[in-house]
């Protein structure tokens, strides 16, 4: 059983960038397809990018495309997502999320949070001036 543990999170002025990591524990992460998933206050949970186990294809939110880079690094057990050009409306906390899934990376972070077994605790990022 995997436990995703994020890092990275923090404050960044608009236009700024971040970069987030996913590590794991008990598991090899690049067994799961990964989900990096926002929750701003009053907001329902939603997937941001997606990274796939076998042929590392990739989705990504019409919100974030063009500015957000997801990538996978399996000799240091790590998922990582690249933030760039941040906007204000980025501020959320961001999780990380684990499932061994056949599903497509599009249909898993387009269903949401349910198809996701394995949850980290999240990091707050946050985007002000």
């Amino acid at each position: 059983q995997v436990q995703p543990v994020e890092s990275g999170g923090g404050l960044v002025q608009p236009g700024g960038s971040l970069r987030l990591s996913c590590a794991a524990s008990g598991s090899t992460l690049g067994y799961y397809t990964i989900g990096w998933f926002r929750q701003a206050p009053g907001k329902e949970r939603e997937g941001v990018s997606c990274i796939s186990s076998s042929d590392g294809s990739t989705y990504y939110a019409d919100s974030v495309k063009g500015r957000f880079t997801v990538s996978r690094d399996n000799a240091k057990n790590a998922v990582y997502l690249q933030m760039n050009s941040l906007k204000p409306e980025d501020t959320a906390v961001y999780y990380c999320a684990a499932d061994l899934s056949f599903r497509t990376v599009q249909t898993m972070c387009l269903m949401g949070p349910d198809p996701f077994a394995y949850w980290g605790q999240g990091t707050q990022v946050t985007v002000s001036s």
